[in-house]
């Protein structure tokens, strides 16, 4: 079986920028690597995108089932699930999971609801591995207003303020292997540290 590993972080952490990072360093290293998000590209990821961009509107509640579903056909459709990929020997780098449905969606539509719809779901795989790339919300919407045109929903500093706030939360309350990152330092210390953890972490598996 290959490796699940997600990336986490409020809207302009860099999540992007350091999973294809680490891509580089395991293709390089002669990893099979596939990199995935969510939302996904199917039918509910469609809807999810609609909605965090505020072109349909969605209560936090219906957010958080619409996620769930996304992230089932995620782990289990037969033509690149992360189910069928880890059992090809990809390791599988995902950009957002149910960490940040729990810290989204969660701070308003019940904590513990929205755990029970993605922990208590045998067909959502807990991954082996969560990086959580921390910056503040001040950093976060220095990094969104100076990268995009276009805000999402979430995008405010008020907001990500308090969705850091349940990630900490999050981090705390769930028993996975979370690894904090400060990645407001320069992008390449941020990449090497997660390499470090990363190798840590796989010790006895990397190649």
């Amino acid at each position: 079986m290959g490796k699940f590993i997600v990336f986490e972080g409020t809207d302009g952490s860099g999540k992007s920028t350091q999973i294809a990072s680490l891509a580089k360093k395991l293709t390089d290293n002669g990893e099979k690597v596939y990199i995935t998000a969510e939302p996904t590209v199917s039918l509910s990821g469609g809807i999810l995108r609609d909605a965090l961009a505020g072109i349909t509107q969605k209560s936090p509640s219906e957010l958080a089932v619409l996620f769930a579903w996304d992230r089932i056909n995620h782990n289990v459709n037969k033509y690149d699930g992360i189910e069928k990929l880890l059992s090809e020997g990809y390791t599988v780098l995902c950009d957002r999971y149910y960490y940040s449905s729990l810290a989204y969606q969660g701070k308003d539509a019940g904590y513990e609801w929205v755990k029970s719809l993605n922990i208590g779901c045998k067909d959502i795989r807990k991954p082996d591995l969560c990086f959580f790339l921390d910056v503040s919300p001040k950093v976060s919407m220095e990094r969104i207003n100076s990268g995009r045109q276009t805000k999402e929903i979430y995008e405010k500093e008020d907001q990500l303020t308090q969705i850091r706030q349940t990630f900490y939360k999050v981090i705390d309350d769930l028993n996975d292997n979370i690894v904090i990152i400060n990645a407001e330092e320069d992008m390449i210390s941020v990449s090497n540290k997660i390499y470090e953890e990363y190798q840590k972490a796989f010790k006895n598996t990397v190649l």
